[in-house]
């Protein structure tokens, strides 16, 4: 194989990987659900060799299990490793919130407060899911401007595995308006550069995003019902 051919293929391959993830993460693949290479080579006009050295990367992300005589399958991740992963995260993302307290310039904060009215109108507005939305946005941007390189790739991590089985707690009778609060209280640290005020704000949120998962459970809430991409 040539250098030029070798570049392409490889090229190819991950464009392939970047797609099967993305359509993992976006639900278009759903938990549990087979992933058969000759089904995906059509489906995405890639090589059978590229479908396969990409479900060897997201098996490497958590994101597709291989199982003996079975083939390859999108990683479940259950309501009890969900509350793990949230855990994690409120470790990962208040030391972020914290860096980027410390870098926080106008436009910075500009941004944050863009977003934080945005999520207003959208709670007016009664489109919770947009909300919802807007809160992921706000966490990926609190994260770029910690700027903290091995934060920012552990949380994407720990995103990738969740999103597509992650629960809008947002939609729990209640947690809207504290979940705005919550985040209003974490754009006003990051803004006054305060960085203890950030890290404690951003722990304060995802805990509260943790004990609603837990109660919503306790009270024989379907979690499933909740799915989304952010909190």
């Amino acid at each position: 194989m040539s250098e030029a051919t070798s570049t392409q293929a490889g090229s190819l391959g991950v464009e392939c990987y970047e797609r099967l993830r993305e359509a993992i993460v976006g639900g278009r693949l759903q938990p549990n659900e087979r992933l058969v290479e000759a089904d995906l080579s059509e489906r995405f006009g890639a090589s059978r060799s590229a479908v396969r050295m990409a479900l060897l990367r997201l098996a490497h992300d958590g994101l597709v299990v291989h199982e003996r005589n079975r083939g390859a399958r999108v990683r479940l991740v259950d309501p009890a490793e969900a509350l793990e992963i949230l855990e994690a995260r409120c470790v990962l993302e208040g030391l972020a919130a914290r860096h980027a307290a410390a870098r926080a310039g106008r436009r910075d904060v500009l941004e944050l407060r863009r977003i934080q009215r945005q999520m207003r109108s959208a709670l007016d507005a009664g489109d919770l899911l947009l909300a919802s939305d807007l809160n992921g946005e706000l966490h990926r941007r609190i994260a770029a401007m910690s700027a903290h390189r091995t934060a920012i790739r552990l949380i994407e991590g720990l995103n990738w595995q969740i999103v597509r089985y992650q629960y809008r707690t947002i939609l729990v009778p209640g947690r809207a308006e504290r979940s705005y609060a919550e985040h209003s209280a974490i754009v006003d640290a990051v803004a006054a550069r305060d960085g203890d005020g950030a890290e404690q704000a951003m722990r304060h949120h995802l805990l509260q995003v943790t004990t609603a998962l837990e109660e919503h459970a306790r009270l024989g809430g379907a979690l499933g019902g909740l799915v989304g991409r952010s909190v």
